[in-house]
Order: structure tokens, then C-alpha cells, then sequence
């Protein structure tokens, strides 16, 4: 890995970040925009041409209230000119009741990507979204009357109604003219920054590993002494890949783990971090479970290889319900691409093409 690989892995994240943005303020330039000429984009309900789905989309958005697609822990795989991608996404959503109170989403899912550079410019080439599970509650989210100006919120919107696009066009304004100044760094500030990157993927394999089950690749984010704390299973790295496995294939229909504000500090071949954590997870009996907390974590460079040394789970906040998760009935039932345990997940196959 060198500073080149980072700054195309960010290129790339940049392009989903702004893909994102497009769909909630129902932009069709902006969406348009993140793909190249000729690519295609696979919903299960619309599989064609991105430049027509933009379309479809935004308008659909603009008769819709407002959506926030929170896309966190991008795993970019580079081969030259080329890359592949499995980013986690979290989409709030709200729908007006027939006859009845309006619903609340949250939907959770995974975009596939394929990227290319083409005149030195990252952007898509297709898109596949695969739906893992979604969480549905009665009643809309009431959002703010207009108040006094010593406590308004700016609210989100479609297009330039959004109080956000106005807030960027100023702050791109004021960064006009201020011009840049050269900056060097050492060879150690240089690795810590590669090491950083090489960690978070490590995090991104871990959360798979979890929600596909995935022994192999959990036992390869740990060290073979590393230690876990997780409530569920205390002990060794290794009997934490295993006990998991069995915990999700026995207790849970599905699972998924959402990353995000990741804190990494590097001091040579050793590292901390902490990471905060969404989890949505319904039982096998029936119940819909959220919970938030952090990874807490001690990592280690051995023989060039970054892998986690000691892992513990702060638990910060739960909720429980009945299950609401629907995969087959109205706005779900034409996601029909779910994710599974296993190599039948869809994510093995795209990264094997």
C-alpha cells in the first residue's frame, strides 16, 4: 500500500459520499455525475443505465419526504485502474399510511461497486444494492416548526431547498483564493497514515465476518493470541470466530454492523483505536434488536501484518421490539437480492469476478 492507493481510495469514497448526497436532495446532475458513460446500476427493480435510473430515482425522491442514506465502511479493492467496492448503507425513510399513520424505515443494505479511472477521474461503472433487513415504525418523525432565530435548524430538503447545499456553496466561496502551501512529512508520519488505512480495513472484515458468518475471514483480524470481550463470547480471537459463527447461525434470521467516526492512533507497530457500532439483528423468535456501542481495540503490525490484538465491546445503548423486518412485502418486496450466511452472500461472487 502506498500514499497514491490511499489517495485513489479516498477519490473513490468521495464518489459514494457524493452518490448519496444526489439521492436525498433528489439531484439527477449530481447522481449522473458519479458514473461513467455507459454504466449500469442493478435495484432488482430497475436494471439498466445509470444515467436513465437517475432519473427514476430523483423523481420518485422529489414526491417522497426527505431520505438520509448514511453509506459507511467502504472496503475498496484496487487493481490498477480499476476497483471493486462493498459499502454498508443505512437509509431513513418515511411513507404516508393508507388510511393510517405514517411509517418510519430504516432500511440496511449494501451497495457492490465497480469503479474505474478514466482520464485520471474515479467514478462508477455499475451498481448492484443488496438489501440485508430493515426496521419499520408507526408514526412520522415530526421535524421542527420555523422559531426564533436563536434556536433554528437548518432542515433538509430536495434540490436547492436544501439549507445544506446553501451551507456548502458559502464554505466553497470562502475557501476561493486562499491558495495552498507545500507540505513534507517523514517517513513515520507517512507509514502511520498507510497503517491507519491497512487498520480500518481490518474493521471492515470484521463486521463481514460477522454478518456472513465467516470464520476464515474473522480469524484473519486477529492475532492467534489476541484476546476478545464481547459479552456474547469472552475469550480467545480464534474461539471468538468460531463462537460467533454458531451464535448468528443459531440465535439470529440476520445481522448487520454499521461502522462509523473511527478513531486510530498509530505509534509504531502498535495501535488503538475506537470505533462506534450500530447493530440491527432480529432473533430467530421474533425480535428486532438495535444496539449501539464501540469497539474498543489494541492492534499490532507482526511481520508486516496489522491484525487486532485485543478487542472489547463497550455497550453504550439498546432497543427491542417486536419484529417489524419485512423482505418481501410493498416497497421491499422488488429488492428481491437479499444478503445471506455464507459464500451464497452476493458480496463473494461480485468480488471473485
Amino acid at each position: 500500500m502506498s500514499i497514491g492507493h490511499l489517495a485513489d481510495v479516498q477519490a473513490i469514497a468521495n464518489v459514494l459520499s457524493r452518490h448519496s448526497r444526489g439521492v436525498d436532495r433528489a439531484d439527477e446532475g449530481l447522481l449522473v455525475g458519479c458514473y461513467h458513460p455507459g454504466a449500469t446500476v442493478d435495484y432488482r427493480f430497475y436494471a439498466g443505465p445509470a444515467r436513465d435510473f437517475a432519473a427514476i430515482l430523483t423523481g420518485a425522491q422529489k414526491a417522497q419526504p426527505v431520505t438520509l442514506h448514511r453509506t459507511a465502511q467502504m472496503w475498496i479493492e484496487l487493481a490498477g485502474d480499476r476497483a471493486a467496492s462493498e459499502s454498508y448503507v443505512m437509509a431513513y425513510a418515511s411513507s404516508a399510511g393508507e388510511g393510517g399513520p405514517a411509517t418510519q424505515h430504516l432500511i440496511c443494505g449494501r451497495y457492490l461497486d465497480r469503479h474505474e479511472r478514466r482520464g485520471g477521474e474515479w467514478l462508477l461503472t455499475h451498481r448492484t444494492y443488496v438489501l440485508d433487513t430493515n426496521v419499520n415504525w408507526t408514526g412520522g418523525g415530526e421535524l421542527p416548526g420555523l422559531g426564533g432565530p436563536e434556536h433554528q435548524v437548518p432542515i433538509g430538503g430536495h434540490g436547492a431547498a436544501d439549507a445544506g447545499i446553501a451551507l456548502l456553496t458559502q464554505a466553497y466561496a470562502r475557501n476561493k483564493g486562499k491558495g495552498s502551501q507545500p507540505m513534507t512529512h517523514d517517513a513515520d508520519r507517512i507509514d502511520a497514515v498507510i497503517s491507519r488505512q491497512q487498520i480500518a480495513d481490518i474493521t471492515m472484515a470484521y463486521c463481514r465476518g460477522v454478518d456472513r458468518a465467516d470464520v476464515a475471514l474473522l480469524s484473519r483480524a486477529f492475532h492467534d493470541d489476541a484476546t476478545v470481550v464481547s459479552g456474547a463470547f469472552n475469550g480467545s480471537g480464534p474461539d471468538f470466530a468460531v463462537a460467533i459463527r454458531k451464535l448468528v447461525e443459531e440465535t439470529y434470521e440476520q445481522t448487520f454492523h454499521s461502522i462509523a467516526n473511527q478513531w486510530i492512533e498509530v505509534s509504531g507497530d502498535g495501535a488503538v483505536g475506537e470505533t462506534y457500532v450500530i447493530a440491527v439483528s432480529t432473533t430467530r423468535d421474533g425480535t428486532d434488536t438495535l444496539t449501539g456501542g464501540r469497539y474498543v481495540d489494541r492492534f499490532e503490525r507482526r511481520g508486516g501484518r496489522w491484525a487486532i490484538a485485543e478487542r472489547t465491546f463497550v455497550l453504550d445503548w439498546t432497543r427491542s421490539e417486536p419484529s417489524t423486518r419485512d423482505m418481501v412485502g410493498g416497497m421491499y418486496g422488488a429488492l428481491d437480492l437479499h444478503g445471506s450466511r455464507g459464500q451464497s452472500d452476493p458480496v463473494y461472487a461480485f468480488m471473485r469476478a
